[in-house]
């Protein structure tokens, strides 16, 4: 009856949603209440997920976030997105996505805009660029990483660019 809460160095699990036209009372009376008592709140992201048993040799994009339990050979573009390696999953890939979160192995260079986390049993052989990282302790990590700042400008900047090249100020 209790369910043990997820905690944060644990893979999350995938739970299937009710094929269209189906759906379980439960399921609907608690999202419709908590839809309606929070408006401002975020649409649920679709997630893809790969399952421990699958094998893909090729080039995987896609406009959801993503979570491989399996084992992938190619490049992974998520530019947008999450990709989860789960504790099950083995990648031998280039990656780009928004955030990556290894659980498990992956093999290749990885480039996150927003942040990458390496879980305690994750392991990650590459280079990595990113804005955030988080390795915890007994991770494995063999590479180099690169953190890349936002870039703001300067006043000198915003001004030249403001002033077209030849035009007289008044």
């Amino acid at each position: 009856m209790w369910n043990k809460p997820q905690t944060q160095s644990e893979a999350p699990s995938y739970s299937p949603t009710p094929l269209q036209g189906q759906s379980s009372p439960s399921s609907q009376s608690s999202f419709g209440a908590a839809a309606s008592s929070r408006p401002s709140a975020p649409a649920a992201r679709s997630l893809a997920c790969l399952g421990a048993s699958i094998e893909i040799k090729g080039k995987i994009s896609g406009e959801e976030d993503l979570q491989v339990d399996g084992k992938v050979e190619g490049p992974v573009a998520l530019a947008g997105q999450r990709l989860t390696v789960g504790r099950t999953g083995t990648l031998s890939s280039e990656v780009i996505a928004r955030e990556v979160v290894v659980y498990g192995k992956l093999t290749g260079n990885l480039r996150a805009s927003d942040r990458v986390e390496i879980k305690k049993d994750g392991s990650v052989i590459g280079d990595i660029t990113t804005s955030r990282i988080s390795i915890e302790d007994g991770a494995y990590f063999k590479g180099r990483i690169e953190i890349e700042r936002p870039k703001h400008q300067t006043a000198s900047e915003a001004e030249s660019i403001d002033v077209p090249v030849g035009a007289e100020a008044n």
